[in-house]
């Protein structure tokens, strides 16, 4: 999936030995006369939607297998992708990326050929192919695998060295060399493709205005950190109380994990704040005025605050991607689980357990946030991924707005992007030992509601599986960096601007040239009108989003119970505190991360109060209209198979199709069969 201006083609190198990239064909075929393709046989169909300066490595003929039917074309192999273009197939000038046929070469896990029924060689960055092969398999990182044939059964020399020059092009991609002498540029592209649908958060202008939408009287937009002297990791702007002041919040976010204090993350319509924070410094010396701030930070002016431990019940940053490695390996078409066993192995994984993990959480703090108008704070010691993941779960469950197209890409633009969650670190690119796909169990945990509750969602799950495979395509910087300052640095936003080191953030790449005005959300470069029609859900139900569904904030609203109180949400249940901060003379429960409340005994309180162990003086807790709350018993907790199996099109074969018209496509398949059969099974 890639861009690029109009009227720029490809610069197609000659193919032949290429000492720089490693490739030599074995003597056997060295010299063997095949003639060199024409520029035209091959530029004319890349003449539109390639990159200035993108050269082609290698080519060789081929059939694309694991489709039916089988493709006829041709595998090429540049300094960005690999992409198989079918016989006859031209790119579109209005939509230059495809996100059907083009392999990023950062997204390549794993490369193998095969030479007739057993020779299989993996080959990896060094590696030297020991045959010229009949047949390559490329395992793209998000699940998709690329599985050609070459004509003549591999005899021919391009076979050879199109699977070698794969093999150092995504070497070399690795090393974040990808993007060395590109040009990327929007010529040609419309206006309405240049501006992506929604606020990308990068004024303040765009957090009034969300601010405003929320409804959030009672907060401002705060500039302490326009310069991102304060955080890195923070977005230039972020909403704080009213009445607090920017010195007061410089002060207080001082005495969290990284500066991130806490904020607002979504305002309530019945007036309840969901707020997120990092981790108190406990070695920190605040005085008596700074913990009088951050206490009324917490409190954000309500008489109740719940403090909620993140990560209590949820897995490690270790454990998701442990779970999601051995889904990869299992999902592979050579999987070696056996197929009676092949259901045991999935739960082994763990991976369905932690989705069960997220949403039982995410559904206790939204009855929490809903229930009553209070204060819940999310508490991360880095805010920085499962803070992101409960907050944007917890909006999805309490708001239908939150759940129509251009607000769920509002909510992850927001809870995600802006709020600092390092994408690049997470999916490996800049140290395997920080790798942890924590975005991709919460696109997962939004397939499982959607599978749910499919008539209250807008999106569909063709949208999902875009977002997905977005992840790792270079064109972008949505997911290509760590926190917003290198966002910034490179549109140029903060080249005035004083960076604060902050341990383990990553340095900003060089030498690489991504336009910085493009967003992940610029769907039409890489999808066309058809696919982006997909995006939309056909069994939503509009309805189920009214204009006015919660009441609207009552400032007479009060709460009953003592006045200022303080608690502890952990393992499903409500533990009064007594203090907000650890820095107070007295013990506090929240300095003890290890220790676990048990659940009080059910009595004869609302349903809501029993299972979620709500105090009994906060009377009856009615849910309101448009709450969603997900079941998470085992066999409801389901696998995407639309996503993690597509290397096994014998099991894609078996599903419905994610749209009318592909169910059209298959009534009109099945009855053709029938028509067919039909006299046969009259004959037998």
């Amino acid at each position: 999936m890639w861009w690029g201006g109009r009227g720029h083609s490809f610069n197609i190198a000659p193919q032949k030995d290429n000492p720089e990239l490693g490739l030599s064909a074995p003597k056997s075929i060295q010299g063997s006369g095949m003639p060199e393709p024409r520029r035209n046989q091959l530029g004319s169909c890349l003449t539109s939607g390639c990159l200035s300066g993108e050269q082609i490595l290698a080519w060789a003929p081929g059939i694309r297998k694991g489709l039916e039917p089988e493709l006829p074309g041709t595998l090429i192999c540049t300094n960005l992708r690999v992409t198989f273009q079918p016989c006859g197939w031209q790119r579109s000038q209005d939509t230059p990326l495809s996100s059907e046929y083009d392999f990023a070469l950062v997204n390549i896990g794993q490369i193998e050929a095969v030479s007739g029924l057993s020779r299989v060689q993996l080959l990896r960055p060094g590696s030297l192919l020991k045959f010229i092969p009949e047949e390559i398999l490329i395992h793209g990182r998000d699940f998709r695998l690329l599985r050609v044939g070459f004509e003549a059964g591999g005899l021919k020399p391009q076979a050879f060295q199109v699977t070698m020059a794969i093999v150092k092009a995504k070497a070399q991609s690795s090393q974040g060399q990808q993007y060395a002498g590109i040009i990327l540029s929007k010529a040609g592209q419309s206006s309405a493709s240049r501006n992506p649908p929604i606020p990308l958060l990068e004024t303040s202008e765009d957090w009034e205005t969300e601010r405003k939408k929320q409804g959030a009287r009672d907060w401002r937009v705060s500039t302490v950190n326009e310069r991102f002297d304060l955080a890195t990791s923070l977005s230039r702007y972020f909403w704080v109380p009213k009445r607090t002041l920017d010195s007061e919040v410089r002060r207080t976010f001082g005495h969290f994990h990284q500066s991130r204090g806490p904020r607002l993350s979504w305002h309530h319509p019945a007036g309840s704040d969901l707020l997120r924070s990092g981790g108190f410094c406990t070695a920190s010396d605040p005085n008596k005025e700074d913990i009088r701030a951050v206490e009324s930070m917490l409190q954000a002016g309500h008489s109740d605050v719940v403090l909620v431990d993140t990560m209590d019940e949820l897995p490690s940053l270790a454990d998701v991607q442990l779970a999601h490695s051995k889904l990869r390996t299992l999902c592979q078409p050579d999987s070696s689980a056996a197929e009676d066993k092949w259901l045991s192995v999935l739960e082994g994984t763990r991976w369905l357990d932690y989705i069960r993990s997220c949403l039982r959480k995410a559904s206790d703090i939204t009855v929490l946030v809903t229930s009553r108008v209070r204060s819940v704070v999310l508490q991360e010691h880095s805010d920085r991924d499962f803070n992101g993941l409960l907050s944007s779960l917890v909006q999805l469950l309490s708001a239908p707005e939150a759940r129509t197209l251009l607000g769920f890409q509002s909510l992850v633009q927001r809870e995600w992007v802006a709020a600092g969650h390092p994408f690049l670190t997470r999916f490996g690119e800049t140290t395997a030992s920080e790798e942890a796909p924590v975005f991709l169990l919460f696109l997962d945990c939004v397939w499982q509601l959607l599978q749910q509750f499919p008539a209250e969602f807008e999106f569909s799950e063709f949208f999902l599986l875009a977002l997905h495979d977005s992840v790792r395509v270079p064109d972008t910087l949505t997911f290509l960096r760590d926190t917003p300052w290198e966002r910034g640095k490179q549109s140029g936003q903060s080249n005035s601007y004083t960076k604060v080191y902050t341990p383990g953030y990553c340095q900003l790449p060089a030498g690489d040239s991504i336009n910085p005005q493009l967003s992940v959300w610029n769907w039409s470069l890489r999808y066309s009108n058809e696919q982006r029609l997909q995006f939309h859900n056909p069994g939503y139900d509009p309805e189920s989003c009214p204009d006015s569904w919660l009441p609207r904030q009552q400032s007479s609203f009060t709460v009953p119970g003592p006045p200022s109180s303080v608690w502890l949400f952990s393992r499903g249940a409500l533990t009064p505190l007594n203090q907000l901060c650890p820095w107070r003379d007295s013990s506090s429960m929240l300095a003890i991360s290890s220790r676990w409340f048990p659940r009080p005994a059910i009595s004869s309180e609302s349903m809501a109060d029993q299972e979620w162990g709500l105090p009994s003086h906060w009377g009856a807790c009615p849910l309101p209209a448009g709450l969603l709350l997900p079941r998470c018993l085992g066999p409801q907790i389901k696998l995407w198979k639309r996503c993690y199996l597509r290397g096994r099109p014998e099991i894609q074969m078996g599903l419905l199709a994610p749209t009318i018209s592909g169910l059209q496509d298959e009534l009109a398949h099945l009855q053709e069969l029938l028509r067919k059969w039909t006299p046969r099974i009259n004959n037998s």
